[in-house]
């Protein structure tokens, strides 16, 4: 066999850019750095600074590892971490931790404890584990979270006072008594001067505060405080930059190996949370940015724990402090407008120059006012907000637990007994299930709050044999999962029960779940009616008579094909059938003769289940279906959205969309569009037609609504969908209206609407034509489907009828002057139901392009 493989036969369509064997042409590319990306990197340097120095003070580390770290930080985790804008660097939440190691270890050695956290980074990071770290409470990271900055800000409250701060907060807040009566005036009266700058500067008034607060709080609360004790002369401790010839590097970590172990752990775990958690809040601050912001790709938070990971050892080993992403820097330079991690990584580099060439006037900075700004941050991590979150989830145990066992336990303790906490509350909620018995109208209900495990069926069982025999029962299933155990009990007994001449009435929202039902629905196994979703029941099909074919009784297909017409299949009419007579049914996508021989299987049809003729006990009646479904409702539906039905009804509709659609019972508005209660104005028809104004037999009750929509309830949309299948279409398709003067039956007067759809679709047809070239104008293309062709012919006139239908919204009057005035917007929709996909209408596209709705991410 030969070596060369055979090119391929269009191989030689190939169009070389440049010759072969030479390289391509072009100098090297340029870097450049957007003029947002040297904005937003200047606002952000100016908040790392003084922060940088204030978190570097907390800890007791050396005044230059804040600095370092924050250049680091910008730089290594800047360029390879895979969240673009986030800001990486010392962050308060790693203060109590990093303080802890320095003072057990010493500052080399927590240098070492960086560094190997750095490598356990890295190797989570390759294991593609990051998604993972989301999967722990928000009550733990938030009580987390709260815990340091209570510890922060105790110990900081000392240096603002004018003393030195404890080991411990239990040990702080013993020495604070002596510490109030022994206060440094001079230390008090700076540090209160840089809190009041820092809560004042963004609150300034009018214009001028607009302009100024462009400049960061903190930056203006540091300097103004520096520039106020040197005026003054006030003589108190300040920033003491050693040479960088001594500054202490990273050194082989010297301590018990079990605390070594666990202190690594503890800096990654607090690392790693603190910058994926911050990754993710970046995303959701980019997506809210508008448009002209620029495009920002997703955080890829594996390359995040790798940059994190590599930013952490090369800070360690140049005697850094540990890294991690900060959300004030990361939402300052969201804010600011960054376009890519160049911001991130120039303010990195401006750190370097500020520690190297700023070092005289960084010296002018009291420590009080340091001190001042990093206990504001501190108590800036107690979020109220946060409180409120996990108040109304019923999480504040964890969030108590876990913000106590940080402050008196330490960091690593503290999430162990949150997690924990998290842990027992979530079995609890598992196992605790709230079982009810009793008496209405004669009917004995049982109602199941909670999740049906083995370990309720002792009370289950209780409870279900005080229902006497031959009574009624309705079972109501309030939960979501039900184990094997559970199910043999209600299975047992619902058997047991209905063999002694009772009934049982199982209803929830358990998917999946057999509804025994009387013996004229034996056999169904449809999964309970809920909220927003219908359900088809499967009945065994009927035996046929003899001498029948099976296919002819199965009522011809029950979903929509792509390769054909609606119609078409084994027991159904021929896609032609519509031509042959003009009295066709438009129900259900299909078309039937209004006369002669019933379709067998079709509604109204000799033993059709579900109609008068069927046979006695094959289906309940219409009416009991419909009574079933409004029981259900009251029942399961009702409870939770009455106090919104009743908002409603107090205020009144206030839509913000008029829904213009077809009468067929496949397209559900509601559902297509996620929508509730008071959301969609919606008016319904025969092929949603919108009548011209003053046209011959118009009706006016589409005029009418469509006018109490836009100039009374004021919707700001208005769409007209259409929907695949539709009869209609193929009505209009085989010459299913009344020709002119032919009065016709009521539906095939009303679907002359629908002509001037027809005639569109053959214009655009004959667009292409010598005689359509002859009339001057240009031919107009046929409004198609991206990403796929047309099925068939009743498709396309669906097509081309929406776009028709959007011009006769314009010429009503009401909708003429929303246009004009900018209040009102059109789109146009067409909603595939075989495939359960929705595509609108492009707004600026020739011709009419529907174009799917793409997914979105609803967790941004």
């Amino acid at each position: 066999m030969s070596a060369c493989v055979p090119a391929r036969a269009d191989s030689a369509r190939t169009k070389h850019v440049h010759p072969p064997h030479s390289p391509p042409p072009g100098g090297s590319r340029r870097f450049r750095v957007a003029g947002a990306d040297v904005s937003a990197a200047v606002a952000v340097f100016l908040i790392a600074l003084p922060l940088s120095l204030g978190i570097a003070l907390a800890t007791g580390a050396p005044l230059q590892a804040g600095l370092v770290a924050a250049a680091v930080g910008g730089i290594v985790a800047g360029r390879i971490g895979g969240c673009p804008l986030q800001v990486s660097g010392p962050a308060a939440g790693l203060t109590v931790v990093t303080a802890d190691l320095i003072q057990r270890y010493g500052w080399r050695t927590t240098c070492a404890i960086t560094v190997l956290a750095g490598l356990a980074q890295l190797g989570l990071g390759c294991l593609r584990v990051a998604r993972s770290a989301l999967a722990v409470s928000p009550a733990i990271v938030h009580g987390m979270l709260a815990g340091i900055g209570v510890t922060i800000a105790v110990a900081q409250l000392h240096i603002v006072l004018g003393g030195t701060p404890q080991s411990s907060v239990p040990d702080n807040l013993v020495a604070l008594p002596a510490q109030l009566a022994n206060l440094h005036p001079a230390d008090l009266a700076v540090s209160v001067l840089t809190l009041a700058l820092l809560l004042l500067w963004p609150r300034i008034p009018g214009r001028a505060g607009q302009v100024l607060g462009r400049l960061p709080a903190a930056l203006i609360a540091v300097a103004g405080a520096t520039a106020v004790a040197a005026l003054t002369g006030l003589i108190l401790p300040k920033v003491d930059l050693p040479s960088w010839s001594s500054h202490a590097l990273a050194a082989l970590p010297d301590g018990p190996v079990l605390g070594l172990v666990a202190a690594v752990l503890t800096t990654t775990l607090v690392c790693s949370v603190q910058s994926l958690l911050g990754a993710v809040a970046v995303d959701k601050l980019v997506a809210a940015r508008p448009a002209q912001a620029g495009h920002v790709k997703r955080s890829d938070l594996d390359r995040e724990l790798l940059g994190q990971g590599a930013a952490n050892i090369v800070s360690g080993s140049l005697g850094g402090l540990p890294v991690a992403g900060v959300a004030v820097r990361s939402s300052a330079n969201v804010a600011a407008g960054a376009v890519s991690r160049n911001s991130t990584m120039l303010h990195g580099v401006l750190v370097v120059i500020a520690a190297l060439l700023l070092v005289p006037a960084l010296e002018l900075i009291p420590l009080a006012s340091l001190a001042a700004l990093v206990m504001a941050v501190g108590l800036k991590m107690v979020s109220l907000n946060h409180i409120r979150t996990v108040t109304r989830h019923r999480e504040v145990l964890v969030y108590a637990v876990t913000t106590g066992g940080v402050v008196f336990l330490g960091v690593l303790e503290g999430v162990a007994l949150g997690i924990a906490v998290a842990v027992g509350v979530a079995l609890h909620r598992l196992t605790r299930t709230r079982i009810t018995h009793h008496e209405a109208e004669g009917v004995h209900h049982v109602h199941v709050r909670g999740q049906l495990t083995f370990l309720a069926v002792p009370r289950l069982s209780r409870l279900l044999h005080q229902v006497p025999q031959g009574a009624d029962a309705v079972v109501e299933l309030d939960g979501s999962f039900m184990d094997h155990a559970a199910y043999e009990t209600l299975q047992d007994w619902q058997k047991t029960h209905t063999a002694q001449g009772g009934s049982v009435d199982i209803s929830g929202r358990r998917p999946g779940t057999r509804i025994s039902e009387p013996a004229e629905t034996e056999g169904c196994r449809c999964r309970p009616w809920t909220p927003w979703r219908n359900h088809q029941c499967d009945r065994p099909p009927a035996a046929p008579p003899p001498g029948t074919d099976r296919q002819a009784t199965t009522g011809g297909t029950r979903g929509r094909s792509r390769s054909g017409p609606v119609g078409k299949g084994p027991g159904t009419a021929s896609g032609t059938a519509a031509a042959e007579t003009a009295a066709h049914k438009t129900t259900g996508g299909t078309t039937a003769p209004a006369t002669g021989p019933s379709t067998p299987g079709a509604p109204g049809a000799p033993g059709t289940p579900g109609t008068p003729d069927g046979p006695a006990g094959s289906a309940r009646p219409a009416g009991g279906e419909l009574a079933r479904g409004i029981s259900a409702f009251h029942r399961n539906t009702a409870p939770l959205m009455r106090r919104e039905l009743a908002r409603l009804a107090r205020e009144g509709q206030q839509p913000s969309q008029l829904f213009l659609t077809c009468a067929d019972s496949r397209v559900v508005t509601s559902m297509i569009t996620s929508s509730g209660p008071g959301d969609l104005f919606v008016v319904r028809n025969v092929g949603n037609f919108v009548p011209l104004p003053g046209e011959e037999s118009s009706d006016d009750s589409v005029a009418a609504a469509i006018e109490y929509a836009v100039d009374v309830l004021k919707v700001r949309s208005l769409t007209v969908c259409g929907h695949s299948g539709c009869g209609a279409m193929q009505a209009l398709l085989g010459a299913g209206h009344a020709g002119p003067g032919d009065r016709g039956t009521p539906l095939q007067r009303w679907l002359r609407h629908g002509l001037p759809s027809l005639d569109r679709v053959h214009a655009d047809a004959d667009a292409g034509s010598d005689a359509a070239d002859h009339t001057g104008s240009r031919p107009r293309p046929r409004p198609r489907l991206a990403g796929r062709g047309i099925a068939d012919a009743a498709e396309q006139l669906c097509l081309a009828n929406v776009v028709q239908q959007l011009e006769h919204l314009r010429a009503h009057a009401s909708v003429a002057r929303a246009l004009r005035s900018g209040d009102l917007e059109l789109h146009g929709m067409y909603f595939d139901v075989g495939e359960a996909q929705s595509y609108l209408l492009a707004q600026d596209a020739e011709g009419g392009v529907f174009e799917l709705v793409p997914g979105i991410d609803l967790t941004a």
